[in-house]
């Protein structure tokens, strides 16, 4: 994954409350098992219209949200089914945060898993940061994971809570994969040592 450390981007506002996977990543879009090519039908049902034209009055058919990297919405975020599409459909849209009151726990898990940082902050902070988001590229948001913070375009800080495992990995770009190959050196001495005392099984690669 890529490394999150500081985020400073145009922001789109979605304000609502309950906006499930459904929403984020139709079902019809899940046959694919690639992380890639989903963006274009991220919140598929709001962005385009019945016969198939874009939605001119959803957000991010607008400038300069099409190239949002950070979105602000309400209370729940991400509940409904379990799909990990609905991250990687975000991801491949471009966004790198999330941020709201509050997430459903799964959707949530699978942010972090997949190199997008949810922040949990209180409604009205969210209504705040709409407000931002509305003046668009002129009121950039800045997260900056390090010392956690999201900066307001007047430079007030908003400070907010993530768990030090979660954040060690968004910072080192590392999903569980690539935590667990940071011990590839042992794994493979204990493999090796196992390997010589019980020769029937078989060799683990990492290649």
């Amino acid at each position: 994954m890529d490394k999150f450390t500081v985020l400073s981007a145009v922001a789109a506002a979605l304000p609502e409350a309950n906006i499930d996977t459904d929403k984020i990543i139709p079902a019809r879009f899940l046959k694919t098992t690639q992380r890639t090519g989903l963006g274009k039908h991220a919140f598929d049902s709001m962005r385009y219209l019945a016969e198939g034209s874009e939605n001119p009055d959803f957000v991010l058919n607008q400038q300069p949200w099409r190239q949002a990297e950070i979105l602000v919405t309400y209370d729940n975020l991400g509940c409904g089914s379990s799909r990990e599409h609905a991250p990687w459909a975000l991801l491949d849209f471009g966004i790198r945060c999330v941020i709201a009151p509050s997430f459903a726990d799964i959707f949530f898990n699978n942010c972090f898993k997949n190199g997008i940082l949810p922040i949990r902050l209180p409604r009205d902070i969210c209504d705040a940061l709409m407000g931002d988001a509305a003046m668009g590229s002129n009121a950039r948001l800045t997260v900056d994971l390090p010392r956690q913070v999201v900066i307001r375009p007047d430079g007030q800080e908003v400070p907010f809570e993530i768990d030090p495992f979660r954040k060690h990995m968004l910072l080192e770009g590392l999903d569980d994969i690539g935590q667990t190959l940071q011990h590839e050196g042992e794994i493979t001495v204990f493999e090796q040592t196992v390997a010589g005392e019980r020769p029937w099984m078989p060799k683990i690669s990492f290649e």
